[in-house]
């Protein structure tokens, strides 16, 4: 029984060894051809098993090319996280599809079927070899030569902002819609981004980015908030989802100007803001004519004074907005009428606004507290007279 197995194991170590050694079997051929003797007496019990190594798998064919692009063009390791020094030039992202034809190669190799028609003049056609085209090898070239090329950025006026590299004064279009509001007929304003660098004990020197951003329906509602995220598009998504939960309402008078002028404060910002007729238009800081333009404001003047920074200059005007009083709350307080004085009219005053109890304040002892007076920065220098004033006629 063991003389038995042990043939049949030498048996399939044989049928082993005549399938996978060809090297072997190749230099034995040459050397039977040769007339030697030790081919002859070569047993293939004895004969060495040799393996030719192969690799079917790299990371050309088993990565994906989402992963392939990144590792070219995408900044990873030490210089992705810590950000320091100069950065290489950002590579751009090439489809090498654009201008091939599926099917058609260096080869130029016509497949019936894939990339010609497998019937053509009522014959079957064969595989073949096409002739070369030289107006596409003059069209593929030219797609490469344009790779490299940076295109013309094309953007609405609207949207390009106050200057052309900064973010400030762009539109962001409506909020992201939540439940029960789609924020349709709002509109977002890029007010104000910072990059701020945090230096860490474990990563090192951090960036983040600071955006505001104002948010508005042109009919009163209107808020603004702050995001901050490592990305420029993260932060400004956040700031605009965040503003469109802190609405507020902005009393307006004909719909176009305030109710009366205001004065606010907030930290070392001070602005003074005075109504205007219509048709006068916005004269104030870039920053306030978003804001206008948001909450529906169609002339106001508004002057800052000291700090000019957005991160004081917005929640200042934002309070001046809302510390303003309408013509029946004033009328409410003073128990007074409110009278206006038209063009249309003359010297006859027009009462706008009167007390909802009915009870009138026979002496009058207050002033109008809602106008504000010049300061001296917005007085008008009088004009100098002339050093040569006399009157007839001089000849010469």
């Amino acid at each position: 029984m063991a003389a038995h197995s042990l043939k049949t194991v030498h048996n399939l170590s044989s049928l082993f060894a005549q399938k996978l050694t060809l090297s072997s079997a190749t230099s034995c051929v040459r050397r039977s051809m040769a007339g030697t003797s030790c081919c002859r007496s070569l047993n293939q019990s004895t004969a060495a098993v040799s393996f030719i190594p192969k690799r079917y798998n790299s990371f050309f064919n088993t990565f994906t090319s989402d992963q392939l692009w990144k590792s070219m063009t995408a900044l990873t390791g030490k210089a992705h996280k810590k950000a320091r020094g100069k950065r290489p030039q950002r590579r751009r992202r090439k489809d090498l599809n654009k201008g091939q034809i599926i099917g058609e190669g260096q080869a130029r190799m016509a497949w019936p079927g894939l990339n010609t028609p497998i019937i053509k003049n009522n014959q079957v056609q064969v595989i073949h070899k096409k002739d070369v085209d030289p107006e596409r090898e003059e069209m593929l070239r030219k797609v490469r030569e344009d790779w490299d090329k940076r295109r013309k950025r094309i953007t609405a006026p609207e949207d390009r902002g106050w200057t052309s590299k900064s973010w400030g004064g762009r539109g962001l279009g409506p909020p992201d819609p939540i439940p029960g509001e789609n924020f349709e007929e709002f509109e977002s304003k890029v007010l104000h981004v910072r990059r701020v660098f945090n230096m860490t004990a474990n990563v090192g020197r951090k960036r983040s980015i600071s955006a505001l951003v104002a948010v508005g329906n042109k009919q009163g509602a209107i808020g603004y908030a702050y995001g901050k995220a490592p990305d420029m598009m993260a932060a400004l998504r956040k700031a605009k989802n965040k503003a469109a939960n802190h609405l507020v309402y902005i009393e307006k008078y004909n719909d176009d100007t305030l109710f009366h002028d205001v004065e606010s404060t907030f930290r070392r910002t001070r602005i003074r803001m005075k109504t205007q007729n219509k048709g006068y238009g916005l004269r104030c800081h870039r920053v306030l004519i978003e804001i206008c333009k948001l909450a529906g404001i169609k002339d106001l003047y508004a002057r800052i004074y000291g700090s000019k920074n957005p991160v004081n200059v917005i929640p200042a005007f934002f309070n001046g907005l809302l510390e303003q009083e309408t013509h029946q709350q004033i009328a409410d307080r003073t128990k007074m009428h409110v009278v206006e004085f038209r063009d249309e009219c003359g010297p006859l005053p027009i009462v706008v606004a009167s007390p909802k109890d009915g009870a009138i304040q026979e002496s009058v002892g207050t002033d109008w507290d809602k106008e504000l007076p010049l300061e001296w920065k917005e007085e008008r220098p009088r004009p100098k007279p002339s050093p040569f004033a006399r009157e007839g006629i001089l000849t010469f």
